[in-house]
């Protein structure tokens, strides 16, 4: 069995490496960058590869690179159906509509006339969304229709930067406020408001199209539910303060298999729908009805969260004490496949 992992340092990759170690299992780094990359593994049984949503390099070809190597028979990580919508948010709401999960109600739109049309007649507030980004980059309450038809008029414009510098700006300063940071990154988010990042100076403008979803109110927090390997852990995150987000607030809740099962059940049932070999899902509850919403999902998160659960839900809905390493599931999985 000979497997190949791309390692960055802080992904994934640290852990993949720590249970090939752990597990006398023989591996060799490799650089998905190359561009013979595929010839490099044509005697390889598998691959595994945490791209990123930030990379502008791997935005180009990431998909591509990896599901051409599932074609030829190379078992990957992130497989096609994991991570053909991953960063997409207008993607997963084709997906998520076609298994008829219940879903936040969405609207996007590609014709700036199609988009007044519905501004005009529908209700508010509504969130706006680019299709892109996380930690609630570039999502923003919208609570008029003259707020909407400003937006629309843009999206069809002169378009959005794929990284809000002003949003970054204003997060370094609450991360300040509430001591999870030092007074540089202030500093540094000031930076980037003149000096960009690499990733939005390589990226186009996000354009041609816009995106809302319903404002559902909610108990002023969502839960994230991570499914690897027929297991499942959770969180719960508190929105920011004088904020309705939740995704990049930092205030997490560890309430382990006090959770609301319902979102366990739903998570194991989108997952197996989906085929996926690794999701996030993010989900919340209504306070009008107390009916669950998935928001959106994706293929990675940050694993240093994950990691601090005491124990996960089996596919049983069964509460299992103990560790849960979503990294060391994850190879796993994929090394069962390959026996097979």
């Amino acid at each position: 069995m000979k497997i190949a992992i791309h390692h960055t340092a802080g992904t994934f990759s640290d852990q993949w490496i720590a249970y090939c170690q752990e597990k006398n299992i023989p591996y060799k780094i490799v650089n998905c960058y190359d561009t013979n990359i595929v010839e490099q593994l044509k005697d390889f049984d598998a691959l595994l590869w945490h791209h990123n949503h930030v990379d502008y390099r791997d935005k180009l070809f990431a998909k591509q690179l990896l599901y051409s190597l599932q074609l030829s028979g190379i078992k990957v990580f992130p497989d096609g159906y994991t991570t053909w919508h991953f960063d997409d948010k207008v993607g997963q709401k084709y997906l998520l509509e076609s298994v008829g999960a219940r879903m936040v109600p969405s609207f996007v739109f590609y014709t700036k006339k199609e988009a007044l049309q519905w501004v005009q007649s529908t209700s508010f507030p509504k969130v706006f969304k680019l299709r892109g980004g996380a930690s609630s980059d570039n999502v923003k309450m919208v609570r008029s229709k003259r707020e909407a038809v400003r937006l629309v008029n843009r999206a069809f414009g002169r378009g959005f930067s794929p990284f809000n510098r002003w949003n970054n700006l204003k997060e370094r300063i609450r991360k300040v406020k509430e001591g999870k940071e030092s007074s540089l990154g202030i500093l540094k988010g000031l930076g980037r408001l003149i000096i960009p990042i690499e990733f939005a100076k390589m990226s186009g403008r996000e354009k041609g199209y816009v995106y809302f979803q319903d404002f559902i109110e909610n108990e002023g927090y969502d839960i994230r539910v991570v499914v690897v390997n027929n297991k499942a852990a959770t969180i719960k995150r508190l929105v920011r303060e004088k904020d309705f987000r939740a995704s990049g607030s930092g205030k997490l809740i560890f309430e382990n298999e006090k959770v609301d099962k319902r979102v366990i059940e739903e998570a194991f049932n989108l997952s197996r729908k989906l085929k996926i070999q690794s999701a996030a899902m993010d989900f919340i509850v209504s306070k009008e009805d107390g009916q669950i919403y998935v928001v959106e999902l994706s293929y990675a998160f940050p694993m240093r969260n994950i990691v601090k659960v005491n124990g996960y839900w089996d596919e049983n809905i069964k509460w299992m004490g103990g560790s849960f390493n979503p990294g060391f599931c994850i190879i796993e999985d994929l090394l069962s496949s390959i026996k097979h």
